[in-house]
């Protein structure tokens, strides 16, 4: 599988003309076969889960492209908090290869936003990075400035998951018309989803028809719990 051409393996180094060796991304962390068509989680059969049949969100369908775990976890992390981007067209070329697998079409590809200040601080958007090179790839528009991030929120990785949610309500704002559009919001990591959901749920009141997360890895258990639904 040919990521990127002219180029070593970036997991192992090895001389090829890709950016990740074909024995490197074929062992790459996958998604279990079986997942909510929603948000991903494990399921016994492809069927909506219970937490999203029970709580519906407000975006209609996530794709992700890989498994949020070892060596897709340092790769994000190295575009994120290391300003890697010579990372950002390698990872979103694995969920261009998820896209296509998955035929959707959306009107338009919206980059999840940052606060200013943590643009300040970090230098670039790593939603945008990658947004920006899907766009180009699919031919589909960019709306890089339609959504802005109005609330400075802390870290939703650093906090519990139950605070996840009050921790980023109200923190978007959105004045484009976007009346029967189908949305496609590119976001690195999908944890809680909380993020995604509170940005989804600006647009549908923008007037949004489909909104479709698509993302790099979602994080998932690493054993099957009594319970999947009980933290998710």
């Amino acid at each position: 599988m040919v990521i990127l051409s002219d180029k070593n393996c970036v997991l192992c180094g090895a001389d090829a003309d890709q950016y990740i060796c074909t024995p490197c991304f074929n062992d790459l962390p996958q998604l279990p076969a079986n997942h909510c068509p929603i948000c991903l989680w494990p399921v016994p059969t492809n069927e909506i889960c219970v937490s999203c049949l029970n709580n519906p969100p407000a975006f209609t369908r996530t794709i992700a492209a890989m498994r949020y775990s070892f060596p897709v976890d340092a790769l994000v992390q190295s575009l994120k908090y290391r300003a890697n981007l010579t990372l950002a067209p390698i990872l979103a070329q694995l969920l261009v290869i998820s896209l296509h697998a998955a035929k959707t079409e959306p009107d338009v590809i919206v980059p999840m936003p940052l606060h200013p200040l943590r643009l300040r601080e970090r230098g670039f958007n790593q939603a945008m990075e990658i947004g920006r090179y899907v766009a180009k790839r699919l031919n589909i528009p960019l709306f890089p400035d339609c959504c802005k991030r109005i609330k400075h929120t802390q870290p939703q990785a650093e906090l519990p998951w139950k605070q996840r949610q009050k921790n980023i309500r109200k923190a978007f704002d959105c004045t484009i018309d976007l009346t029967g559009k189908h949305i496609a919001v590119v976001d690195d990591v999908m944890t809680t989803g909380e993020t995604l959901n509170e940005l989804a749920s600006v647009l549908r009141k923008q007037g949004a028809l489909e909104i479709s997360n698509w993302v790099i890895a979602r994080t998932l258990p690493k054993k099957k719990q009594t319970d999947p639904f009980s933290n998710k």
